[in-house]
């Protein structure tokens, strides 16, 4: 019996008699309990309980549990949950047909409590162990996806996400923006201040731009001492408002004790063409490069030609 956190147990049976006995073995072991009285009940309790075990009748009014477990296997959402079914019948037939559909365990009615742990015990370690390996993968997935020294999204992230709303622009007529986002004179500030002072301006300048950014934005570590945001359902004059946003907080204040600027360049996207995703990056390092030479510290924001 698991000693962290309590266990939820979904008993799905339409005799009370039995969901009873069940209930009391159960709760005497520490598992929390649930019941429903049919399949489509199952199938609702399941969704709001999230439950670690589903012990299943195969006779029951609504939906029977074959019908219910076609139907939790057929949503990614519940296809890893662990049935066990119960079975009041003394031929094999049923517990052939369960395991076929993707029963985990079956158990004879009325079961004996010895038997019942056991196998609930089982099934729960199951969901336990994929719901940590679940955990993990998300975990190395985000790590895989994150600049170490901003935390920002790294270049993966963001070409990922370029394609994905890129194509919804293309697909609804809607704006899309993209800021690519420079730190003034960086070579500099390393060979003056030291590489660790330049990661911490790095850092610092990261903090005050994912402080002004809204919601809906992507912001993320180019390379080097670039960064891009990705602005969905922004227009010119949205794109411009961003930039001086980015450009003022950087600016607002010495960062590591250093005057640091960045400069800004920008390009919208209004009329979705055939190379969207190339020429917005294109555009938007093309007007980044006419800031720096009208001085940085500045913006420069235009719509992408069609």
């Amino acid at each position: 019996m698991p000693t962290a956190a309590p266990v939820t147990v979904l008993v799905a049976d339409d005799s009370a008699v039995v969901r009873s006995l069940v209930r009391v073995e159960l709760e005497d072991a520490g598992y929390v309990v649930v019941e429903a009285v049919d399949g489509a009940e199952a199938l609702r309790m399941v969704a709001e309980h999230a439950p670690s075990v589903l012990l299943l009748d195969v006779e029951m009014p609504v939906l029977d549990g074959f019908a219910t477990i076609v139907a939790l296997k057929s949503d990614p959402a519940t296809a890893d949950l662990p049935v066990v079914f119960l079975t009041g019948r003394s031929d094999t037939g049923d517990v052939v047909e369960a395991l076929r559909l993707g029963a985990h365990d079956y158990l004879r009615k009325p079961p004996e409590t010895a038997e019942l742990l056991a196998r609930v015990s089982a099934a729960a370690e199951v969901t336990g162990l994929r719901r940590e390996l679940r955990r993990r993968t998300e975990e190395l997935d985000q790590q895989a996806r994150t600049d170490h020294l901003t935390g920002l999204h790294n270049r993966r992230h963001l070409e990922e996400h370029l394609d994905a709303l890129v194509t919804g622009a293309r697909r609804h007529r809607h704006p899309f923006s993209v800021l690519l986002v420079d730190v003034d004179h960086f070579k500099r500030v390393n060979d003056t201040a030291g590489h660790d002072t330049g990661d911490r301006v790095l850092a610092g300048v990261s903090r005050r731009m994912a402080a002004v950014v809204r919601t809906e934005d992507v912001l993320g570590r180019w390379g080097g001492e670039e960064f891009l945001l990705l602005c969905p359902f922004t227009d010119l004059e949205g794109a411009v408002v961003l930039a001086e946003r980015l450009r003022a907080a950087v600016a607002a204040e010495p960062v590591e004790g250093l005057a640091v600027t960045v400069s800004i360049g920008g390009s919208v996207l209004i009329r979705p063409g055939d190379d969207d995703r190339g020429a917005l990056l294109r555009a938007a390092d093309a007007h980044l490069y006419r800031a720096k030479g009208a001085g940085r510290d500045r913006c420069e924001v235009a719509v992408l030609p069609v």
